[in-house]
């Protein structure tokens, strides 16, 4: 065990300094509740202290997480946030369909929190379900400014619970997330410690021979990327928490057998994604993203960052049962139990075999054996074959303007009925793209890398069916295709090779039906977030399938969803890894009245 991993494990969870006690993230089975209409938060700065060394952290009511917001749906709430920060500050309810004066994205819906200042947040409450709240300013969520929201419906609850429980994740950094941004722009692969070895290299050519091995490794070589690349930031800068408390001091839930107990994940970290099980417990996921869902039983979930699930288990005995949520990448892990007493544990499972990325999750036309070595199209534009009297000179695609409603997805797939052909746009082809895909994944079936085949029952969005079917039952008139792009190397991330910077803002007509549709042509699982209106995803079919507020969208893979632009106003539409947005993934999305936008890309 490495000493970081030691100071992880002994660090007392959250040790607020010269806080009023009642306001410390409490140890035990309890958590800070705020209910009502009428909230006053502080935003502020305090010494906390996780892994045994005292760090700055930014704290709402003088704590991390935040306290738990309980509103009612139907009710109007009213929400006086102060900031006592040095600097402006924000918080955004994620999730939440709100006015966009209300969103809370500095810059885009409003002009944040000055220090010293006051925002009095005033909507109604139109939803119910699990949601989360954080900062929108810099890093301020990665130094603790977040929490969560629970909503109950006006009808009660639709699955019985005989207690419930919210289990917030997130990820803590001793070291200031300016310098993790800093290392990254100048070796993104820093944080990663699970390289391939020399010793990795020959157990390969004993499973798969030399000649097969010899080519992995020259495709990757020639890439310039590693397939141990999962995730950005590893265990190795952070601590892994559960509702604010470190592994060894273990978070605790209690239960009496038999009970119905619900469970309300929520993902609040700043880069990290989590695969969750209980080992002894199956799983039944009765809500996704606040949305109830048709029960479906499962013994692993993966919840990327920013998404909410909500699973009732039934601990059928008198013992301890581990809440374990593991890094996607392996390289830790965030633990609590269910016990039917306090201070009793179960057994920690072993962290999962590092995952690795496949030339499949890279777009390659085929896999090992038989790879193409042209997929990532690393050559210029015209090399490449690329129609430009395709495409307009805005970086959409001319197929946006199409009358995509008597069209049907099936026409799109060529060949393998779980995959299609892909094409880019010329902003695609220049110095911050790195990779692009040559095919793309269409099944949501595909539970995503390292989860594929694991011998346990995996929850994948083919499982999820939002009950109730879709908001808008109108066919989408428009659709708008968006590339995920980067360069791993720079760190620079991008829709379409285009930088939050460079783009002009995606501009919808209030009222119309669309359909977005996105393609991952980076290595990186990225969950893609649109404010102020859902994500209606739809299956390989064009049939709904379920409602989001952040799609996850794996390595290779193209998944469209419909979206009604009902709500007007400017919008903020980013990749939800805090770190990958700052990089660039950032749009603006124009929400105005049809021939009122400024701008042509209507």
């Amino acid at each position: 065990m490495s000493r970081r991993h030691f100071l992880a494990g002994a660090g007392a969870g959250l040790f607020v300094l010269g806080a009023p006690r009642n306001l410390a993230w409490p140890q035990s089975t309890t958590q800070t509740v705020l209910s009502g209409t009428e909230f006053d938060l502080q935003i502020g700065e305090t010494p906390v202290n996780f892994t045994g060394k005292t760090r700055i952290g930014t704290v709402v009511n003088g704590q991390i997480p935040a306290p738990l917001l309980r509103w009612r749906e139907g009710d109007t709430v009213t929400l006086r946030v102060s900031n006592r920060l040095p600097v402006r500050s924000s918080i955004h309810w994620h999730g939440m369909i709100v006015p966009a004066d209300m969103d809370g994205v500095p810059g885009v819906s409003f002009e944040g929190i000055p220090s010293g200042g006051m925002y009095v947040y005033r909507f109604k409450v139109n939803q119910y379900g699990t949601y989360w709240y954080h900062a929108h300013s810099r890093f301020q969520e990665q130094t603790g400014l977040y929490g969560p929201i629970v909503i109950a419906p006006r009808g009660g609850e639709r699955h019985h619970a005989d207690r419930e429980y919210v289990i917030l994740l997130s990820d803590w950094t001793d070291t200031d997330p300016e310098r993790i941004f800093a290392t990254l722009k100048k070796q993104s692969d820093y944080f990663n410690f699970e390289k391939r070895t020399v010793g990795d290299f020959f157990r390969d050519v004993r499973e798969k021979g030399w000649r097969a091995t010899v080519a992995d490794r020259r495709m990757w070589g020639q890439m310039r990327m590693n397939p141990t690349d999962i995730l950005d930031v590893s265990g190795y800068a952070y601590t892994y928490l559960m509702n604010g408390v470190a592994p060894a001091t273990n978070w605790t839930g209690l239960f009496t057998r038999g009970e119905k107990v619900r469970l309300r994940f929520i993902n609040g970290s700043a880069m990290s994604i989590f695969d969750v099980r209980i080992p002894g417990l199956k799983l039944t996921v009765v809500a996704a993203d606040g949305q109830d869902v048709d029960p479906v039983t499962v013994d692993e979930f993966r919840i990327a960052t920013a998404e909410t699930y909500d699973v009732i288990v039934e601990p059928k005995d008198d013992r301890a049962y581990t809440i374990f949520a593991q890094a996607m990448d392996g390289s830790g892990y965030a633990r609590g139990t269910l016990a039917p007493a306090a201070g009793m544990q179960a057994e920690i499972p072993p962290l999962d075999p590092r995952p690795l990325l496949t030339m499949g999750d890279m777009g390659m036309a085929h896999d090992m054996g038989g790879m193409d070595h042209g997929g990532m199209n690393h050559g210029p534009a015209e090399q490449q074959g690329v129609d430009h009297s395709t495409m307009n000179h805005g970086g959409q695609r001319a197929s946006e303007q199409v009358d995509h409603a008597a069209m049907g997805h099936g026409g799109m797939q060529q060949g393998d009925a779980n995959s299609v052909a892909l094409r880019h746009a010329p902003s695609e082809y220049g110095p911050t793209v790195d990779s692009r895909a040559e095919k793309a994944n269409t099944a949501l079936s595909d539970p995503g890398v390292g989860l594929r085949d694991n011998g346990r029952r995996v929850l994948s969005y083919a499982d999820l069916r939002t009950i109730g079917g879709p908001i808008d039952r109108r066919d989408p008139g428009r659709e708008i295709e968006l590339h995920l792009t980067g360069h791993m190397e720079r760190f620079i991330w991008s829709f379409d090779g285009q930088k939050f910077s460079e783009a002009e803002p995606l501009r919808f007509n209030h009222g119309e039906r669309l359909r977005i549709t996105l393609v991952n042509d980076s290595m990186m699982t990225h969950p893609i977030h649109l404010h102020g209106m859902w994500s209606e995803v739809e299956n390989e079919k064009g049939e709904f399938q379920v409602r989001k507020h952040t799609v996850t969208v794996n390595p290779a893979q193209r998944i469209s969803y419909a979206v009604t632009a009902d709500a007007l106003g400017r919008w903020a539409y980013h990749c939800h890894l805090l770190y990958h947005m700052e990089a660039g993934m950032f749009r603006e999305v124009e929400v105005a009245e049809h021939g009122a936008h400024q701008g042509d890309n209507t």
